[in-house]
């Protein structure tokens, strides 16, 4: 296999787990894997499920309604500061206190280093820190 082809194929791998990516991680390593398996054979497969799975796990943005409710959210009278960087795509520490939306649980925030941030409850992944 040639460095064309091998581009090529990385490039058809990363469009195609770009619209897997809003399904979910089997959904994305499914498609990858089938599309890499087309593209580069067998290798083009384990490739495409890898890069597909992680482009499946990215969750999508919130809502604007929990946008707004985590905008207009009272500031706790107790100041939330931690070490580590508030990162999208990182749990926050298990020291953080993380706050159900109450119209969709599928999203919590929490108040860390004065940015407010919205985070997927079970994994206390940072889903979107806003400014």
């Amino acid at each position: 296999m040639n460095i064309k082809s091998i581009g090529f194929a990385s490039g058809i791998l990363l469009a195609s787990t770009c619209a897997f990516a809003q399904s979910s991680t089997v959904t994305g390593a499914a498609g990858g894997a089938a599309t890499g398996a087309i593209v580069g054979g067998p290798v083009g497969a384990a490739v495409g499920g890898i890069v597909g799975g992680v482009a499946g796990s990215i969750i999508d943005p919130p809502p604007p309604k929990v946008v707004t409710y985590v905008e207009q959210a009272p500031v706790p009278a107790e100041r939330v500061v931690v070490r580590e960087k508030v990162v999208v795509g990182q749990p926050l520490p298990e020291t953080v206190v993380v706050t159900p939306v109450p119209d969709d649980p599928k999203y919590a925030y929490a108040i860390v280093n004065d940015q407010r941030v919205i985070v997927e409850p079970s994994s206390r992944k940072v889903i979107q820190v806003i400014q």
